[in-house]
């Protein structure tokens, strides 16, 4: 993910200060599932090639940045916590969520196209 340009948070203060920032944030909780390698990674990477996109792209890993990942849950209420998931924020506010039940069974194009149309949506 960071080589697709994402940064890596690792504390809680980190995403805190990600998401205080103005216009959309995408953060991927990632994970070392079969689903978060196999469509999930490689779906929001391609989601990326098109005209909109988020203005900030973050990522946390579950189950390595215990601190980072609570935190960026805590803004993903009222969903449960799962990983991978992809959360889109505007302007610190969610406005749209993938879960993992959104991911599995899914091909990457899948997810990206689903992506992109959230980003039509909400990154003008």
């Amino acid at each position: 993910m960071v080589a697709a340009g994402f940064s890596a948070l690792k504390s809680s203060e980190e995403v805190e200060n990600t998401l205080k920032l103005e216009g959309t944030a995408l953060v991927v909780v990632n994970s070392v599932c079969g689903c978060a390698a196999g469509t999930a990674r490689p779906g929001v990477i391609a989601s990326l090639e098109g005209a909109a996109k988020p203005a900030h792209l973050a990522t946390v890993f579950a189950g390595v940045d215990g601190d980072a990942v609570a935190k960026a849950r805590e803004f993903m209420i009222p969903f449960p916590p799962s990983s991978p998931a992809v959360a889109l924020f505007k302007d610190g506010q969610l406005v749209h969520m993938l879960e993992r039940h959104h991911i599995e069974g899914r091909s990457a194009e899948m997810i990206a196209d689903h992506l992109k149309e959230a980003y039509t949506a909400y990154c003008k």
